[in-house]
């Protein structure tokens, strides 16, 4: 992301959600964006992963600058070489496990891999849920086919938006040692929007966003270090 700024509305009464925000996501790690509500967080997010259009700037995945294709070419990016995990989870009812995990190759007109649908399968304790329907699964386990789902691609990033905030503390935890074993294990770049310092402490690295800029860069942050630097910028931030 180079120089990026998004802009709502004309005029004076025009919004900067985000403010020549520049910064670089390392492939294989795990980043957690945060900030107080108004942020920019889900600005960022949104233009990362290519669902919004910066008013001006860069966002680049790999050598592809996203912020200059059309609509249906970022369609194309987003089935492809991103995955998504809301807080929503976003599965849809009428499909089985198996056809919401691998609706995105449907999409994307890709034949699919059995293997690679069953490692996941096991590895996210999904084997035996396979021909249920969402509404028979917990919260947790529409998470894990949420994540199986984003996965299920091998895409070269996966954005994760508040991925725990439908969740109690168990499954949340749950959740977030998936999302850390993804990048451990099968060598994923995630990036995950929260508002939670103990997800954040999950991360190798956290980005603190206030007014639409980047107000600190955290390695390794602990859950107090978050706290903490996020009661200073709510404190710093206008009523």
């Amino acid at each position: 992301m180079q120089e990026v700024s998004k802009r709502y509305g004309q005029g004076a009464g025009a919004v900067a959600a985000l403010d020549r925000v520049s910064t670089t996501i390392a492939p294989g790690t795990f980043t957690a964006v945060m900030g107080p509500s108004g942020s920019g967080k889900s600005t960022f997010l949104h233009c990362a992963a290519g669902l919004d259009t910066p008013t001006s700037g860069r966002v680049l995945l790999g050598a592809t600058d996203v912020s200059t294709l059309r609509e249906a070419q970022r369609a194309v990016l987003r089935r492809t070489r991103i995955g998504f995990i809301f807080q929503a989870f976003n599965l849809l009812p009428s499909l089985t496990v198996e056809q919401n995990i691998t609706l995105p190759l449907r999409l994307a007109g890709r034949r699919r891999d059995e293997g690679r649908l069953g490692q996941l399968a096991e590895r996210l304790g999904l084997t035996d849920r396979l021909r249920h329907r969402p509404s028979q699964l917990s919260g947790g386990q529409q998470q894990r086919v949420a994540i199986a789902r984003a996965l299920i691609t091998n895409p070269e990033v996966i954005f994760a938006d508040e991925p725990t905030g439908a969740l109690d503390a168990d499954a949340a935890r749950e959740i977030l040692a998936l999302l850390r074993q993804a990048v451990d294990d099968l060598h994923q770049t995630v990036v995950m929007v929260t508002h939670d310092p103990v997800a954040a402490a999950v991360s190798d690295h956290a980005l603190f966003l206030a007014k639409g800029r980047i107000a600190a860069q955290v390695a390794s942050p602990t859950p107090d270090a978050a706290l903490r630097l996020l009661a200073d910028l709510r404190r710093a931030a206008p009523c």
